[in-house]
């Protein structure tokens, strides 16, 4: 049975740009037959709390003498942590906030990276490398390569490097850019490209979501 781990953290419900995208990504996924099942997580919706405890950023055997986060803060993470390791492919919603990930987001990567447990430490822990994760993130303005912002991007590479280099993911990308052109006045010209970026990435995530559900 593939099972694909949706994460959407968009603030907006209604009219999110990488909410609408995740959504052509999971519906291509569920038409691929019966068996394809999804466990959505809405992080905005239904946030996770903030770690409780700094030893949670390491299993019980790595953590200093002494060290005894709240056992209830303990099993949610291994929820969280069994939850990514039970599934074939992971999606995520990521619109830039403030040249960033949304808080809701990058709480759920604070308790999925642990290591010794999702990463190698002392060993050789890596239980989600080779599997599949998909990246859906849009961006309000021009970050083009070459653009005077192209820098600014601090979105996609944490989830590149906790999700690729240290959880070992196969990790693909697709950017949807300019999605304020209708609302901000300076972006009005880039209409018609912010349009044919959403097209794309809306038939990307349709094709991702054909090849990596195949059996």
């Amino acid at each position: 049975m593939p099972t694909l781990l949706q994460l959407d953290s968009s603030a907006d419900a209604t009219g999110s740009v990488s909410r609408a995208v995740t959504a052509t990504f999971a519906d291509t996924w569920t038409g691929l037959g019966d068996d394809h099942r999804i466990i959505r997580r809405d992080l905005h919706a239904d946030p996770l709390p903030h770690l409780a405890d700094a030893a949670l950023h390491w299993p019980a055997r790595l953590r200093r003498p002494g060290a005894n986060p709240p056992a209830e803060a303990e099993a949610l993470q291994q929820q969280i942590i069994d939850e990514l390791i039970s599934v074939d492919a992971v999606l995520i919603g990521a619109p830039m906030y403030n040249y960033s990930l949304p808080s809701v987001l990058k709480v759920w990567l604070d308790y999925v990276h642990v290591p010794g447990v999702t990463t190698p430490f002392v060993d050789d822990s890596q239980p989600m490398a080779g599997r599949p994760a998909v990246i859906i993130s849009s961006r309000g303005g021009i970050y083009d390569p070459g653009s005077a912002n192209a820098d600014w991007d601090h979105t996609v590479p944490p989830l590149q490097i906790i999700l690729g280099d240290a959880l070992g993911m196969d990790v693909s990308v697709i950017k949807v850019s300019r999605t304020l052109s209708d609302v901000v006045p300076g972006l009005a010209v880039e209409a018609g490209r912010a349009a044919e970026e959403l097209r794309e990435g809306h038939r990307r995530a349709a094709e991702l979501a054909r090849t990596l559900g195949k059996p």
